[in-house]
């Protein structure tokens, strides 16, 4: 065994620098994108994308914020995956945002709302081909109990049948948006147009500039 041993180091020993090196680096990189996850998640620093100021005024009045029990959920708790590497390809991915966020009038409050289902449909997609997994980092289905009748039940039953948590549970945090199966856009056009005192049809004439 011994001599296995010193053969072994005696023919790779050349590669040692190498495999040190590579060692530390690897080690090295993983610090880097842990410590690039917790700044990236932050509310302060998904802030500074001036259209995310809208977001973060909803957010500051839900539960996920305000909680009876003083837990709360940060904007990288809910919208980004959990373990490094997951969350590391949903921070690059986010470039689509950042490039949208560049080119686009996105910090225009009317440009925000009228694109906000689209927004809403595509973040309810995420949630639901990562299995809700963000929602499970802190709600563990065994434990909730719930105030209405079966509601243990009722979760056990759903998640045998393959559901996640954002088929049921959504606009808890920000402005309500119907589910997609229902929207219609000239309604939600209309609603924008009272809100900001538009002209009738300016709200599809500035949705279609924007697309």
């Amino acid at each position: 065994m011994k001599n296995w041993i010193v053969g072994l180091f005696t023919k790779y020993k050349r590669m040692l620098p190498w495999l040190a090196g590579g060692i530390v680096v690897g080690m090295a990189g993983i610090v880097f994108l842990v410590e690039f996850d917790h700044l990236t998640a932050t509310e302060e620093f998904c802030t500074t994308c001036h259209s995310m100021d809208f977001a973060a005024d909803e957010y500051r009045t839900s539960v996920h914020y305000n909680s009876r029990s003083g837990v709360r959920a940060i904007c990288g708790d809910c919208h980004v995956s959990p373990g490094i590497f997951a969350a590391t390809w949903d921070h690059i991915m986010a470039y689509k945002d950042l490039v949208a966020e560049i080119t686009g009038d996105y910090g225009d409050e009317v440009v925000f709302e009228l694109h906000r289902p689209e927004m809403a449909f595509k973040t309810r997609d995420w949630f639901k081909k990562t299995g809700s997994a963000t929602c499970l980092k802190c709600h563990v289905n065994e434990a909730i109990i719930g105030s209405r009748p079966h509601v243990r039940e009722l979760h056990t039953k759903e998640v045998q049948e393959g559901k996640t948590c954002i088929e049921c549970h959504y606009n808890l945090v920000h402005r309500k948006v119907p589910d997609r199966k229902t929207f219609k856009r000239d309604a939600w056009n209309e609603m924008i147009e009272q809100e900001f005192n538009l002209e009738p049809g300016e709200a599809a004439k500035i949705f279609e500039r924007t697309s």
